[in-house]
């Protein structure tokens, strides 16, 4: 079994192909489904955010990951990194930690991880291989936050969308700003830009019951998006972030309220994947778009006050690493340590039975003590072995070895589920 990841993030492609790799959420289920198909993949997990798609799988071989990797879009898929085994495990925790993150430290990320989890385990693609590794990666995302101080700071691109707004305009206590869309960036943008002084808080949603709500959280106003033309006349900076597939703001809506503005600038910050406004809006006088990759590159201005805590995340990161190695290890080395205690007790029992019924006529206390003979050989035959095999945690050439000499096969591992138990049991 191996453990297989295929992914492009920010780091290998821009926006344009990201948007095209990113996966809707009403098409999640059948995407994993049809990657749980593939011949050899037996589980498979999918993390699609704006900055990335990461594909984790467990499958019997490392030849299916061009098999996943051919899922992807032509056009991006050439771009795409495919990890294995230990590098996989270290790159789904560096992600977790939010070291891979476009904003270093940034908090979303441990959430989305668990929300990808929780899709690929209703989809039923989730098995306990991938569930034991986004626990113990959550672990370490977890120490990460507590032990370092990575996440000082505005470490979100909701933040940062909203520092820049700052930035670009100055003091905000006479402006308006109009939020295009109410999940979890627009309320962190909300958050900050009323904490800067924002004058006037739009907030336009689909559901007008969740623009109302958040608009209440940040004593803002909700609006509707039928009202677009008008709220672009209106607002000073508008920051979209959902999950519409299609342009919300094209450059005709844009170039309508610039005129009705009398050319006032107008500042677009677009968080969305895919994007939600329309690229070429940005060629129009007086208007400034900015997207993820522009986002990237302020993020990576802002990178160097967290820069000095990435070391002590970093070995946080390699000690969980290692700690779920050490378990994965000390799992293979049980069947070979049960195949041969239940070897040894097979042959032992059988001689003792034998034994006992050539000696006719032993009571019951004398057959237990032939009994006991028998298991107390094997006890001090296998004590040595068993401490070795251990130490090695039974993936080295002692175990190979074991293997070979005892023809243990896939078969023979089928002894017995009790015994596997009872090793454990009687050796710690």
């Amino acid at each position: 079994m191996t453990t297989i990841c295929v992914g492009v993030s920010h780091r290998q492609a821009p926006t344009a192909l990201r948007e095209r790799l990113a996966v809707p959420a009403a098409l999640l289920p059948d995407r994993l489904r049809q990657l749980r198909e593939l011949p050899g993949v037996r589980e498979a997990m999918i993390l699609s955010t704006c900055n990335r798609l990461e594909i984790f799988a467990s499958a019997d071989s490392r030849e299916i990951a061009g098999d996943i990797q051919r899922t992807l879009d032509p056009a991006a898929a050439p771009l795409a990194a495919c990890r294995f085994d230990e590098d996989a495990l270290r790159h789904l925790f560096r992600i977790t930690a939010s070291l891979e993150s476009m904003v270093l430290g940034e908090a979303q990320i441990l959430g989305q991880v668990k929300e990808a989890a929780a899709q690929a385990r209703q989809a039923g693609t989730l098995g306990p291989e991938l569930q034991r590794l986004v626990e113990r990666a959550s672990t370490a995302a977890k120490r990460v936050r507590t032990e370092t101080e990575i996440a000082r700071g505005a470490v979100s691109l909701s933040s940062v969308a909203a520092d820049l707004a700052r930035k670009l305009l100055g003091d905000l206590a006479d402006r308006a700003v109009l939020l295009i869309g109410a999940g979890e960036m627009a309320q962190l943008a909300a958050r900050e830009l009323r904490a800067q002084g924002v004058k006037e808080l739009l907030v336009a949603n689909r559901g007008l019951a969740r623009a109302e709500e958040l608009a209440r959280e940040v004593d803002g106003l909700a609006v509707s998006l039928a009202d677009l033309p008008a709220l672009l006349v209106r607002a000073d900076v508008v920051i979209c972030s959902t999950g519409a597939e299609e342009y919300l703001v094209t450059r005709e809506l844009v170039d309508q309220a610039v005129k009705a503005r009398r050319y006032r600038p107008l500042f677009l910050v677009d968080l969305s994947l895919p994007r939600n406004v329309e690229p070429s809006a940005n060629e129009l006088e007086n208007v400034y778009l900015y997207d993820l990759d522009d986002l990237e590159r302020v993020a990576a201005q802002n990178r160097g006050q967290r820069q000095s805590q990435v070391g002590r995340a970093e070995e946080i990161v390699e000690e969980e690493l290692r700690a779920l190695l050490a378990q994965a290890h000390e799992r293979h080395a049980v069947p070979v340590l049960a195949r041969l205690r239940a070897h040894a007790e097979a042959v032992a029992c059988a001689e003792a039975e034998k034994t006992i019924a050539a000696l006719r006529g032993l009571d019951e206390r004398q057959q237990r003590s032939v009994r006991a003979m028998a298991n107390a050989i094997v006890n001090k035959l296998l004590h040595a072995p068993t401490a070795r095999l251990r130490a090695e945690a039974g993936s080295g050439p002692l175990a190979d070895a074991a293997t070979a000499l005892f023809g243990f096969d896939e078969a023979q591992g089928a002894i017995g589920g009790r015994h596997d138990r009872e090793t454990l049991a009687s050796h710690g």
